[in-house]
C-alpha cells in the first residue's frame, strides 16, 4: 500500500475512515511517527477550510463549531490521555508506580473532569478571539506543532510502559529521518507563526521534564496530554498576539 506509514498515522490519530490491509509490521508502525506532523497539517487545513466556510457566523458559534470539529477529527484520543494523566498526577502523590497504575484505570476522577473542562474552555475562548481578529489561517500551527511534539517526544524520551503500540513506535522510529522532519516543521512554523515555535518548545521542555522526573520517561497517555497542552499553549499565544 502506497505510503502505508502515513495511513497508519492517519488511522491512529484521527477518526477519519481509513482502512488498512491487515496488521502493519512494527517497522511500518515506527515509521508512521514521521508522518504525525503531516496529519497535524491536514487537521489544520481542515480547520482553516471550515473557518472559511463559517464566515458570517456569529463569533461564539463559529468558535464552538471549530472546536467541535477539532475534537471530532482526533476522536478525543488525546483528551483521553490528558484526563488519565491529570488523575494520575494528582492521585500518584509523586510515586512512579502508583501514577502508572492510575493511568491504566479507565475511570475518570474529578481532576480529569476539571482539567478537560478548563482546556476546552480556554481553547474555545482563544478560537473566539482568533475568529474576531480574522487570523484563522494560523490554525495550521497548533495541530501541526502538537503532533510534531509527539514525534520529538518519542525521539528524545524513553518509553516506560513495556508492550503495546508506544513501544513499537519508540523502538522502530527512524531517528535521523525524524530529526530532518522536525527541522522542516520548525522552519515552516517559524515562517508562519514566529514566536509560536518558541512557546511550543518551552512548553515541550517543561512537560517533558515533569514526565522524566515522575516517570523516568513517557507513556501514551502523557504523550497525549503533552499534545493537548501544547496545542492549547499555541492557540492561546496566538490569541494573545505572541
Amino acid at each position: 500500500m502506497l505510503l502505508l506509514p502515513f495511513w497508519i498515522a492517519l488511522q491512529f490519530l484521527s477518526s477519519l475512515p481509513v482502512s488498512l490491509p491487515g496488521m502493519p509490521a512494527a517497522r511500518e508502525v515506527g515509521r508512521s511517527l514521521l508522518y504525525y506532523p503531516l496529519v497535524g497539517l491536514l487537521f489544520g487545513l481542515l480547520l482553516w477550510l471550515a473557518s472559511h466556510l463559517l464566515q458570517g457566523t456569529p463569533a461564539p458559534l463559529h468558535a464552538a463549531l471549530l472546536l467541535a470539529l477539532w475534537v471530532l477529527l482526533s476522536g478525543a484520543l488525546h483528551l483521553d490521555g490528558l484526563a488519565d494523566s491529570a488523575d494520575a498526577w494528582l492521585g500518584g502523590f509523586g510515586d512512579r508506580e502508583r501514577t502508572l497504575r492510575i493511568m491504566k484505570d479507565p475511570r475518570s476522577g474529578p481532576m480529569a473532569v476539571v482539567t478537560l473542562v478548563l482546556v476546552l474552555l480556554l481553547k474555545f475562548c482563544a478560537l473566539w478571539v482568533l475568529v474576531e481578529q480574522g487570523v484563522t489561517a494560523h490554525l495550521l500551527l497548533a495541530p501541526l506543532l502538537g503532533r510534531a511534539a509527539m514525534l520529538g517526544l518519542f525521539l528524545c524520551t524513553p518509553y516506560v510502559r513495556p508492550g503495546g503500540l508506544g513501544q513499537a513506535l519508540a523502538e522502530h522510529l527512524p531517528r535521523r529521518a525524524a530529526g530532518w522532519v522536525l527541522l522542516g516543521c520548525a522552519l515552516f512554523c517559524l515562517w508562519l507563526g514566529g514566536w509560536s515555535v518558541v512557546l511550543a518548545l518551552a512548553v515541550f521542555a517543561w512537560l517533558r521534564q515533569l514526565m522524566c522526573r515522575r516517570l523516568g520517561g513517557t507513556t501514551g497517555d502523557t504523550a497525549g496530554a503533552l499534545l493537548e497542552l501544547l496545542e492549547l499553549a499555541v492557540v492561546l499565544g496566538m490569541a494573545l498576539g505572541l
